[in-house]
């Protein structure tokens, strides 16, 4: 899907209708036995970030979300058996935390419980008004200090109805958001027929963080993992990167307010160029940290490009259709002072990715606790990123453009550069969240032209060889 925000989703007016989980459905959470499998790092950082941030008197909403149009006249009480169905099969979703004191301690309610709630709103016939109380609505209820902490809403006429749902990030990725729009149509068809949808048994995400949690407890100080971040970190300054041009902040300042950059970066035929020029290297990945060491080295003379690459941490196929935050982190290293041309970066990228993919499968949370440094976050970004990722084999990835199906995004506050690459069916997407200022607009403008540039020529390259 393309990412976007609530302000960019092409919202149209409508009656507005919304799910959360009924009171006597939290009510009765409330009073659950503490659930003994724990929080991952993941979360438990996520969350304890965010209360950190929260109590230095900053409010950063963190929520992602999903959008997509349901063609024709909605019948909502069908729409609602999908949402709890989906609800349901994802066991993240009702499940929460509390606190013990300092400790992070997990409920989870037994799917019998759920009940969703339906409210009407009442009909927006002002876009911009529908878009702030979206937004202002999805900060309250999907926010990652309160339980629960996602909502579902769906925008009403007669020619079909468009479908919001927010999630604070503790329950959900990029990889959970994609498959929201083909299964949440595939179990409202099955409910407009009459019968149960044909889904397998999904693996559950509370499950994978419990037996992550045991896996990243056996280690110590002394694991080769942890070494190899000390010395990443060490050569860092001590810190973990940010993106490596001039982003004009002010070291002593506020966090500073955020802004979406997004377009698309090339078609899909450019796109495809320059996939299969990156093969032989490892794929689009390879050519996008290749292109972003060789444009920031022009932007700003970086010698070595330092970051932190995202994998999934999906190494099962049991995880593959599980919603849940399924990502931990890389370092790379690449030396692309030495870089005399596009190919020779591919492969420093190439190096380095054999050389450090595996740390990913280490929480970094759990890791930096480890090293004994004090990490305490002052902003919701440990670090910037630069992600990659393929949507096209997707279940339903063919349809997104004519069901406008889109990732949302809640831009709002941060120090730090995020950036996402989505191949899709027809071409590649750019979008990123970046400090609100001269400076750090003009650097990322030049960093996405370079980009741009930089894949065209190399696509017009793989063209000329065939």
């Amino acid at each position: 899907m393309r990412i976007t925000d609530i302000q960019r989703c092409e919202l149209r007016s409508g009656r507005l209708v919304e799910w959360t989980l009924h009171p006597t459905t939290v009510e009765a959470a409330m009073r659950l036995p503490d659930d003994s499998r724990p929080p991952a790092y993941v979360q438990e950082s996520h969350v304890r970030t965010t209360r950190s941030v929260r109590q230095d008197g900053l409010f950063v909403p963190t929520w992602l979300g999903a959008a997509f149009d349901i063609p024709g006249r909605i019948d909502l009480d069908v729409l609602q058996g999908a949402l709890r169905a989906w609800t349901l099969r994802h066991e993240t979703l009702r499940s929460g935390f509390r606190w013990t004191d300092d400790e992070m301690r997990r409920f989870t309610l037994d799917a019998d419980a759920v009940v969703l709630h339906r409210e009407d709103i009442g009909t927006f016939s002002d876009t911009a008004v529908l878009t702030r109380y979206l937004q202002d609505r999805f900060d309250v209820a999907a926010d990652a200090l309160t339980w629960p902490n996602f909502i579902f809403t769906a925008v009403v006429r007669d020619d079909g109805t468009s479908v919001y749902m927010a999630f604070d990030h503790s329950n959900v990725d990029s990889y959970s958001l994609q498959r929201v729009p083909g299964e949440i149509h595939d179990l409202y068809a099955a409910g407009l027929q009459g019968r149960t949808a044909d889904t397998a048994p999904v693996a559950s995400y509370v499950d994978f963080c419990a037996s992550e949690r045991t896996r990243a407890d056996g280690i110590d100080d002394s694991h080769a993992t942890v070494a190899r971040w000390r010395e990443f970190i060490s050569r860092c300054d001590g810190k973990l990167p940010n993106f490596p041009v001039d982003l004009g902040l002010d070291p002593e300042g506020p966090l500073p307010a955020q802004k979406l950059m997004r377009e698309m970066l090339v078609e899909d035929a450019e796109a495809a160029a320059f996939e299969a020029y990156c093969r032989p290297y490892g794929g689009s990945l390879v050519g996008i940290l290749a292109a972003t060491a060789l444009v920031v080295r022009e932007i700003g003379g970086q010698e070595v490009y330092r970051t932190v690459v995202p994998f999934h941490t999906r190494a099962k196929s049991q995880w593959s259709d599980s919603v849940g935050w399924y990502v931990g982190g890389a370092p790379i290293e690449v030396p692309v002072a030495r870089a005399a041309d596009f190919d020779s970066a591919l492969a420093m990228v190439r190096t380095a990715l054999r050389e450090n993919r595996s740390l990913a499968r280490m929480p970094i949370a759990r890791v930096l606790g480890l090293l004994g440094s004090d990490f305490r976050p002052t902003s919701p970004d440990l670090y910037s990123i630069v992600s990659y990722v393929d949507t096209r084999g997707t279940p339903g990835s063919e349809r997104w453009q004519d069901l406008k199906a889109s990732g949302l995004l809640r831009v709002s506050y941060g120090d730090q550069v995020c950036v996402w690459l989505n191949r899709l069916h027809e071409g590649l997407q750019f979008a990123s969240r970046y400090p609100d200022n001269d400076v750090a607009y003009k650097n990322m403008r030049l960093y996405v032209e370079g980009l741009r540039d930089l894949v065209v020529s190399v696509a017009r390259d793989s063209a000329a060889r065939v």
